[in-house]
């Protein structure tokens, strides 16, 4: 299957964006070159992850999980890159998560063993392809997520088709998107999988996401209400299943510090169920939406590390950034860049002007008299105050909103140290 192709020993050419005009190079060379970004070495534009600061955030992250009695699968969907899920693994990580097949055959193929599918995958079609991928790895431990019999009807053609003895089923409660409604609905998803002879009951899962509104107390309230239906789920899977391990799943997304509270007192009650955020995009942070939801996470109390409080807006560092350059300076106030909507995320916020470099120089006080107004395929339009001495062939560093809707559009990113310079390619596997 095609989804199943690695990456090794990969020759990329001037046809992968930002890459420059060569005639090929293994991405295990990126690193010997001393490209900088900043200086147009690249071909832009390019997108690039600043690896001290992915660093700093993970690890910040994992100590939080720690002093916070919760673990974490981190949603592979963010980057799909290999190389960083299983960075994050080796620092602490849980597991990984994915929102289908395609993405679990991604990561099997490079390693990782522990997956939760958080995501129904449709009827028995597709309940065989995820049987004919699990028969090829015996051995991994895969959690699913089920809100309906029908939904436990595939996981019980996988488990078949597998021929797995066991395969784990988390109950999915929802609001605003997939999930069990009701007690009613919960009730005939347990009762589906204790009837199937392969299946076994792994726990109860939500996202809390999906609750949330433009309203900061209502959708505080949502989430509670959210929460208090899956703690007392979880109370039904336990009466089912008294002496299995059990897992707790939520999104984690911009509430982790939410469900954690709301999860805990249930988990430290039971004494063998195990808390398992799924957050992925908060390693990477952003200018839009996460930087956003951190200062909401700081008027909350902020993060509290084994006793001690920090600020989540001033700790998590944004790691991405687009780079791109001027192509015109066709009127005044008005500027044209070489990005557009098939470069960067545009659903949660237009990308922000933080650095201008000419020659390699940064041009010190240029970018904050910059604004993107709009995108169109592949130019931006910027907002450029009057005498600000902008031109043709500056190279601006924009960041972005929403890591999910970025990374997606990249087959590479460029991973930079901390003097800017490229240090390796990151290629991304997206379906």
């Amino acid at each position: 299957m095609q989804f199943l192709a690695r990456w090794d020993n990969e020759r990329l050419s001037a046809t992968t964006r930002g890459i420059p005009l060569v005639d090929g190079i293994a991405t295990d060379d990126i690193g010997t070159r001393g490209w900088r970004p900043s200086r147009g070495d690249l071909a832009l534009p390019a997108l690039t992850l600043d690896e001290t600061a992915f660093a700093a955030n993970r690890d910040l992250f994992l100590r939080w999980c720690r002093s916070s009695g919760v673990v974490v699968a981190p949603h592979a969907k963010t980057p799909m890159s290999p190389e960083l899920a299983r960075s994050l693994r080796e620092a602490g990580a849980w597991g990984t998560t994915v929102a289908n097949i395609q993405q679990a055959a991604v990561l099997l193929s490079h390693g990782e063993r522990r997956i939760l599918l958080a995501n129904e995958i449709g009827g028995l079609a597709a309940g065989r392809r995820l049987g004919a991928l699990l028969s090829a790895y015996p051995n991994v431990e895969l959690h699913a997520f089920a809100d309906s019999p029908e939904a436990v009807a595939t996981l019980a053609e996988a488990a078949r088709v597998a021929d797995r003895r066991e395969l784990s089923v988390l109950i999915e409660l929802g609001a605003g998107r997939a999930g069990a409604r009701d007690r009613a609905a919960i009730e005939a998803t347990m009762a589906a999988v204790l009837a199937a002879d392969r299946l076994t009951l792994g726990g109860v899962a939500a996202y809390e996401g999906a609750v949330a509104t433009a309203d900061a107390d209502e959708t505080l309230r949502a989430i509670a209400a959210l929460m208090g239906c899956t703690v007392e789920a979880f109370t039904m899977v336990r009466a089912a299943a008294p002496r299995l391990p059990l897992i707790l799943s939520a999104g984690g997304s911009a509430y982790f510090d939410i469900v954690a509270r709301a999860l805990a007192p249930g988990a430290q009650a039971d004494g063998n169920a195990t808390i398992v955020l799924r957050s992925g995009a908060l390693f990477f942070a952003d200018h839009g939406i996460y930087a956003r939801a951190f200062t909401a996470l700081d008027r909350r109390g902020g993060l509290l590390i084994d006793g001690t409080h920090h600020s989540a807006a001033q700790s998590f560092r944004p790691a991405l950034t687009l780079w791109a350059e001027v192509l015109s300076r066709p009127e005044a106030g008005l500027a044209i860049a070489g990005f557009g909507m098939r470069d960067a995320s545009f659903d949660q916020g237009l990308p922000v002007p933080l650095r201008v470099f000419r020659d390699g120089v940064e041009q010190d006080g240029l970018a904050g008299r910059l604004s993107v107004t709009r995108l169109n395929d592949q130019h931006a339009f910027l907002n450029v105050a009057p005498d600000t001495p902008l031109a043709v062939g500056d190279i601006i560093a924009f960041g972005i909103s929403h890591p999910c809707t970025c990374l997606d559009r990249w087959r590479v990113i460029f991973g930079l140290d901390a003097d800017g310079v490229v240090r390796r390619a990151l290629p991304t596997q997206f379906g």
